[in-house]
């Protein structure tokens, strides 16, 4: 089997790593961050087209400490910053994808000049950031767009209005940090992937793990249905 066509992640762990390392949460946000690169730079090297990161869910706007909410705010507009040259030299398009209601302006510009501007045609890797995410919404949203595009409900027309229709739906998804739940991520791409529930709290999560990953999943048969 080849290697898979597009993964996601849900980035679980970050807080918990901090405050066990450093006691302090904000802490593993940061290294959480940093933990990001080593991954794309595997799904490049490997030509893995497509990947989904579970950044920022819309339940984390509603519920989490201002603290915490605008670390990650700052945390995202350095990360951009940073690593915008290499974006571009690698032909990494970004894809935010989310609700932007809620958000501080200045992080709806970044988030706006990132879509529009780190998009190549002849891409490398499509980078999918779910930020201020909810799968619901967007399920929701989708039948509203393919209700006023005055077509048909069913399957094809409301997988071609979610958000990451283009990177296809993930043949794996994976969970770090111990918990087995699917948090309101990928909801409808989700339901013939295949997924992995690992321990290891996001900011200690190797690409050997990745790799022992996609190697159990060349070794799945996957039967659709039942």
């Amino acid at each position: 089997m080849n290697n898979p066509n597009h993964i996601a992640i849900i980035m679980d762990g970050n807080g918990r790593w901090g405050l066990k390392n450093f006691n302090n949460r904000l802490t593993g946000h940061e290294h959480g961050v940093k933990n990001i690169k080593k991954i794309i730079k595997f799904f490049l090297v490997n030509k893995i087209r497509n990947l989904t990161l579970y950044a920022f869910s819309k339940d984390n706007l509603l519920k989490r400490k201002k603290k915490e909410i605008d670390n990650i705010f700052y945390l995202l507009e350095k990360y951009l910053t940073d690593n915008n040259a290499y974006f571009k030299s690698n032909k990494i398009n970004l894809n935010f994808i989310g609700e932007k209601n809620g958000l501080p302006i200045k992080v709806k510009k970044i988030i706006n000049h990132s879509n529009k501007n780190l998009t190549f045609l002849k891409k490398k890797l499509t980078l999918n950031i779910a930020f201020n995410y909810s799968s619901k919404i967007e399920i929701i949203n989708s039948f509203k767009k393919t209700k006023s595009e005055n077509k048909k409900i069913n399957i094809k027309n409301i997988s071609r209005n979610l958000y990451t229709y283009l990177s296809k739906d993930p043949e794996i998804l994976i969970r770090t940090g111990g918990h087995k739940r699917m948090s309101d991520f990928l909801l409808w791409q989700s339901s013939y992937s295949e997924i992995f529930f690992v321990k290891t709290l996001w900011p200690d999560f190797k690409v050997s793990y990745l790799k022992k990953i996609i190697r159990n999943f060349k070794q799945v048969k996957r039967n659709y249905g039942a």
